[in-house]
């Protein structure tokens, strides 16, 4: 059975970092494109990164040069380094996977993933 467990969130003053991290079960995570989203209050859900079977990586402009997804296949798990966090980076976030290889232009898209997380809640705030 397929499961996503987030964790890192938690509440940071702008400037700061977090490093979400992102466990997968039940699946080898090498074999599956994965990708970050994440939901503020009122919003609608925006993908933030992505990565697919064979390392391409995409990033929303919003957060370029600013975060980084890595992934460690021996531990099974995904991560979103987020660096010089601001408030509008608060915002529920979310881990998601898919079992195959996802274009470049697929993988910010919610539509392309079957498996979620529950999230974890990042606070950008002074």
């Amino acid at each position: 059975q397929v499961q996503l467990v987030e964790s890192g969130g938690g509440s940071v003053q702008p400037g700061g970092s977090l490093r979400l991290s992102c466990a997968a079960s039940g699946f080898t995570l090498s074999r599956f494109s994965m990708g970050w989203f994440r939901q503020a209050p009122g919003k609608e859900r925006e993908g933030v990164a992505g990565i697919n079977t064979e390392g391409t990586i995409q990033y929303a402009e919003s957060v370029k040069g600013r975060f980084a997804v890595s992934q460690d296949n021996a531990k099974n798990t995904l991560y979103l380094q987020m660096n010089s966090l601001v408030p509008e980076d608060t915002a529920m976030y979310y881990c998601a996977a898919r079992a195959e290889r996802l274009s470049w232009w697929s993988l910010l898209l919610q539509t392309s993933y079957n498996y979620w997380g529950q999230g974890t809640q990042v606070t950008v705030s002074s």
